[in-house]
């Protein structure tokens, strides 16, 4: 099991919460540009701009601190990534209030899927291995990440790779927040993080009138619903089972798709457990007792809550990190999550090679017909599993020791 009676001490607070944190700087740092870029291209209001990141950040904070309440477990919860970046295509050319219609048929669609029960049964059916090559290969690009930058700015990432290593030596619970205390010293020091510009303002949401089509139903609302499922939720829940929490698709598709549907009128699109950002507070490193990690879901809900209640001020704020930062303190927050699920996937020699096909096919990335390499790489990794292995039963003695 992984709930515990234990109580809480101050301790227990500090790695979860450096988490959440570390969390919500990679999400606002590495992807939030798309909603400004999205909004942009939509020719939206600073009003409805600002409406838009006060909803989804919100929206995203409640959601997954009452989940992660709820269950105990970090249920993390994030905006929809490859969503946002399929809106810049259309929003443009279709009216924003058939855009708002369509993000709340694509919520009332997770929560019928959430109700039936079905994508749980989906997930369960995923063998362990092929579940572990999934997430490794969504992870690979962030730890490959965490170096590329190097090139660009070798004195930061050589510090940050090289404060990780001595700091792993002494600590691995406090090895992630060094480098960013270290990261941020530097960034200062070299007069980097400018802030001087930045004003706090409280955002004010913007009632938008949801108007329907069909072809907003079809062009807008349908794959947003297939590119978030699959390249959100799938690998999401994969995250959580990964690190052995065993909460249910059920009620996190219900109460997100609920957040989503409350929220869609002022502007955002959807949200979905996370993935990426969710590995960081899921493992080891946010807490070496499971039962204890569950406070990186509730700190990260407050987190999402504050940057919402200040809207784009906020967003811009994270954003104003140089990039560089951002991927090396991600990748090297993601060592363990990445270490152990390449580990898991190539535990059983059983489903190691077809594990290992879903790796690189994950890794791979390819897109086709618009949706992302998280969704094929699952899909190669379970054909070539059920034309090796279909109709056999496991030989005895195979599993790794």
């Amino acid at each position: 099991m992984i709930r515990s009676t234990t109580g809480l001490r101050a301790s227990d607070l500090v790695s979860p919460s450096i988490a959440a944190l570390i969390s919500v700087i990679v999400n606002y740092g590495g992807t939030f540009v798309l909603v400004f870029q999205a909004a942009q291209l939509a020719q939206l209001s600073a009003a409805q701009t600002a409406s838009w990141v006060w909803s989804v950040s919100i929206g995203v904070g409640v959601t997954g601190a009452w989940l992660s309440y709820r269950y105990r477990e970090p249920i993390i919860t994030a905006w929809s990534t490859p969503g946002v970046a399929f809106l810049a295509t259309v929003m443009p050319f279709t009216p924003y209030g058939e855009v708002i219609g369509a993000y709340m048929l694509s919520a009332i669609g997770f929560i019928v899927l959430g109700v039936s029960g079905a994508f749980e049964r989906l997930v369960r059916w995923i063998p362990s291995g092929i579940a572990a090559g999934l997430l490794a290969g969504i992870l690979l690009q962030f730890g490959v990440n965490a170096f590329g930058g190097a090139s660009a700015d070798p004195l930061l990432v050589i510090v940050l790779v090289l404060a990780y290593a001595v700091l792993r030596r002494f600590t691995s619970r406090f090895a992630v927040v060094g480098i960013l205390l270290i990261g941020l010293a530097l960034l200062i020091a070299q007069d980097r993080i400018d802030v001087q510009q930045l004003q706090l303002s409280l955002a004010a949401p913007v009632f938008e009138l949801p108007q329907f089509s069909l072809g907003s139903l079809l062009g807008v609302a349908l794959p947003l619903f297939v590119i978030t499922l699959t390249g959100q939720y799938m690998p999401g829940m994969l995250v959580l089972r990964n690190d052995g929490f065993k909460t249910s698709a059920n009620p996190i598709l219900t109460v997100t798709g609920l957040g989503s549907l409350l929220m869609a009128p002022f502007g955002a699109h959807a949200f979905n457990v996370a993935a990426i950002t969710a590995a960081i507070c899921t493992g080891k490193d946010a807490h070496e007792d499971s039962s204890k990690r569950y406070i990186a879901g509730l700190v990260c809900g407050a987190l999402y809550v504050m940057v919402g209640v200040f809207g784009v001020t906020l967003a811009t704020l994270f954003m104003v990190l140089p990039r560089t930062f951002v991927t090396t303190l991600a990748g090297l927050a993601l060592l363990g999550a990445i270490g152990g699920s390449l580990a898991n996937a190539m535990v059983d020699a059983r489903t190691r090679e077809t594990a290992l096909i879903t790796f690189l096919a994950t890794a791979a990335n390819v897109t086709l017909l618009g949706v992302g390499g998280a969704f094929w790489g699952l899909v190669a990794g379970l054909v070539v599993h059920l034309l090796i292995h279909g109709g056999r039963k496991p030989v005895a003695g195979l599993r790794a020791q």
